[in-house]
């Protein structure tokens, strides 16, 4: 029998032994693993809160006017302009929030499984300061693999698009139906090939952190990793992916319950005329109750799936270059780090 000072045995796992060391990590970590989710997505929030009241205070007279237009008459440019710019410039701030909090997780969950699979304790500060440091490099890493992933995609609607204009100038007869059936086996066509280099690098972030790895040579690394069991990757990534879902849809329900009744009572004490304030503050408890839903199931999601895939890149190294009695060693070697 392998050792097991950790979440998991140091030795070729199995879906059993991948799928139990992700729950107990959870167990054993959860204060670090949902403290740094809850500070990242908590932050973003924050963020991107702010800056919406700082675009609805700036453009709050054009929006009363459009309102007060309703369907009888369209707004004037220099009432609706303002106002998407403003709103455009909040979907820009939350999707640069997103996308620095995704990071973020993508370097916590492996700094927090490096100790995990060792039995070690660590610290939250230590997490943060580590998955800080890699930030650049996962962001890096994480980029590439879509960019790479969606490059036949966006060929294939790009050829689609140029099938389209030209049946268009010609003046052609065809039915729609036949455009329908081009772009559904284009989409057909290349979907295979993109969920394939997306399996082929989804152990590039692991790399990166237990490896120090830059994002080229992470994406190599993760290439070798893969190869000869990409349908296994495949599936136990499906899996978690689907445990997430479930778990993430189980959640957000009662909080949405709680946000529908909430609105109701809200909607009661609107006059017959209400405004813009008026209608957001009497539909704070529900929007309110739909964020702290969102946030708590997104916890899950960015938890549970990037702790399967880091498990599966120790696996992967177990196998091919025989990790084990190296991780053993490690493990009766005190941690070091600072509180």
């Amino acid at each position: 029998m392998p050792p097991k000072p950790g979440v998991i045995p140091l030795g070729p796992l199995r879906l059993g032994d991948i799928l139990g060391g992700a729950f107990s990590t959870v167990g054993r970590y959860g204060k670090q693993l949902f403290g740094i989710g809850a500070a990242v997505y908590g932050g973003a929030l924050a963020v991107v809160a702010a800056s919406l009241a700082i675009a609805y205070s700036a453009v709050a007279d054009h929006l009363d006017r459009i309102l007060e237009l309703g369907s009888e008459e369209n707004p004037r440019s220099e009432d609706w302009v303002p106002a998407a710019v403003a709103f455009g410039s909040v979907a820009l701030v939350g999707l640069l929030a997103l996308a620095v909090s995704t990071a973020l997780m993508y370097a916590a969950v492996p700094a927090i499984l490096q100790e995990a699979v060792l039995g070690r304790p660590t610290t939250f500060s230590a997490v943060w300061r580590r998955a800080w440091a890699r930030m650049p490099a996962v962001t890096g890493t994480v980029l590439l693999t879509w960019l790479i992933a969606m490059v036949p995609l966006l060929l294939a609607w790009a050829a689609f698009i140029a099938f389209v204009i030209g049946m268009v100038s010609m003046d052609g007869d065809s039915s729609p139906l036949v455009m329908i059936l081009i772009g559904l086996i284009g989409v057909l066509a290349t979907g295979p090939l993109v969920t394939w280099l997306w399996v082929k690098f989804s152990l590039a972030p692991s790399a990166v952190v237990f490896e120090n790895q830059g994002p080229i040579a992470a994406l190599r690394r993760s290439s070798r990793l893969v190869r000869g069991d990409w349908w296994r990757i495949f599936g136990i990534t499906l899996l978690a992916g689907a445990i997430a879902g479930v778990t993430s849809y189980l959640i957000q329900l009662p909080f949405s319950l709680l946000g529908m009744f909430s609105g109701m009572l809200g909607s009661m004490n609107l006059g017959d005329d209400p405004n813009p304030a008026s209608v957001v503050v009497a539909m704070s408890g529900y929007i309110l109750a739909l964020l702290l839903g969102q946030l708590v199931s997104q916890l899950i999601v960015a938890t549970f799936p990037p702790l399967v895939t880091g498990l599966l890149y120790v696996d992967r190294r177990i196998r091919t270059e025989n990790l084990g009695p190296v991780l053993a060693e490690a493990a009766a070697v005190p941690p070091q780090y600072t509180a």
